[in-house]
């Protein structure tokens, strides 16, 4: 984590205009099956392994040192890092009922921090009108990073077909918006440690999460048995 943050913060200036992703098994599975979304997180400037089992195949494929970087516990780091309101945010998806709490809540924690705006868009394609404004908006923030919530793989690929015209460094981070504005509670700690907290999020949301789970869950296995045996 101390690593990712420290390069990132380290070349804010130099990324701007690429993107940054997430990648845990579902979205990992996804790129597999489509070759689309494959192009998208392979277009990415980084690409982290949110989820343990993801830092335990590239620990297997020889990479020692990797680890989870959950998007959650990235935000918080780089709050903490850029508290000083040197380096400037924005916050863009989500409703905007979210986005207040979320402002409000890293405010309270950090109140030097630099939070150059915020918006959510509709829950809807954008026309071709609409999606020129949103980029001269972001653009106009002045905003070094660009926290994009839009839920996977939606915020993906908003990052990639606007890579080179958001002139921040636009960061991916799905779920984070609603933990770090305090409408979702975090698997406790030893949970995570453990890398049980999707079973903590299953126990929360069975309905939405179950079948995700038991499908990506089962297909990740099997690529992993499939690449081993090549």
């Amino acid at each position: 984590m101390n690593a990712a943050v420290s390069e990132v913060l380290a070349r804010v200036k130099e990324l701007r205009g690429r993107y940054i992703c997430f990648s845990n098994v579902h979205t990992l599975v996804t790129a597999v099956e489509n070759e689309k979304y494959k192009r998208v997180l392979n277009g990415a400037e980084y690409t982290f392994p949110d989820g343990a089992p993801i830092a335990w195949k590239l620990r297997r494929n020889g990479m020692s040192e990797a680890d989870r970087i959950a998007g959650p516990d990235f935000m918080e780091e780089v709050f903490k890092a850029t508290a000083d309101g040197e380096t400037s945010h924005f916050f863009y998806g989500s409703g905007r009922q979210v986005l207040e709490k979320l402002e409000a809540s890293v405010r309270e924690r950090y109140p030097q921090i630099n939070i150059a705006g915020s918006f959510a868009p509709p829950y809807r394609k954008l026309s071709a009108d609409e999606d020129k404004k949103i980029v001269s908006m972001l653009n106009s923030s002045g905003a070094d990073i660009i926290w994009v919530g839009l839920g996977a793989p939606k915020q993906e690929i908003f990052m990639y077909l606007h890579r080179h015209q958001v002139e921040g460094v636009m960061i991916g981070v799905g779920a984070g918006f609603d933990l770090q504005a305090g409408l979702v509670r975090r698997a406790p700690l030893w949970m995570q440690k453990m890398s049980l907290e999707w079973l903590y999020r299953l126990y929360n949301e069975p309905k939405r999460l179950a079948k995700r789970y038991l499908v990506t869950n089962t297909k990740f296995i099997k690529y992993c048995l499939l690449s081993k045996k090549q």
